[in-house]
């Protein structure tokens, strides 16, 4: 026999389902509308983003090949330049051996353990010299 209670049960379950389906019904449409609507405004907007990323690139790729170039040639020239100047100055300087040494040149404080030990790692003969207190 069937108790009241689940007879009340069953009969809540058969009045709900069709209140429940509508509510799906109504729901799916719903998430299709809102769907349809935020598709479109995401598809806005990634056309957007390609828009601007397409204006981005094509600036960038004309500031790489119109713009750089010629700079890169100016501070050549401009480079070479000072560097002629700089050993056209080089030639007028008295020898290594008669320009005078100042206290804060060359200081040591113990020798170097490669070579003579007078020399740093960056020496360059032709451009340092050091005279030492022998």
């Amino acid at each position: 026999m069937l108790s009241t209670q689940t007879l009340a049960r069953a009969t809540a379950r058969v009045i709900a389902r069709p209140q429940q389906s509508r509510i799906a019904l109504q729901a799916r449409r719903f998430a299709s509308e809102t769907s349809k609507a935020t598709e479109s405004t995401f598809v806005k907007e990634r056309e957007a983003v390609k828009h601007h990323a397409a204006e981005s690139s094509e600036l960038w790729r004309k500031i790489s090949l119109y713009v750089v170039p010629p700079c890169l040639v100016l501070s050549s020239i401009n480079a070479y330049n000072l560097w002629n100047e700089h050993w056209e100055h080089w030639k007028h300087m008295p020898a290594l051996e008669e320009r005078a040494e100042y206290p804060y040149q060359n200081i040591r404080s113990k020798n170097y353990f490669w070579g003579d030990g007078d020399k740093t790692i960056f020496w360059n003969d032709s451009v340092n010299y050091h005279k030492r207190d022998d």
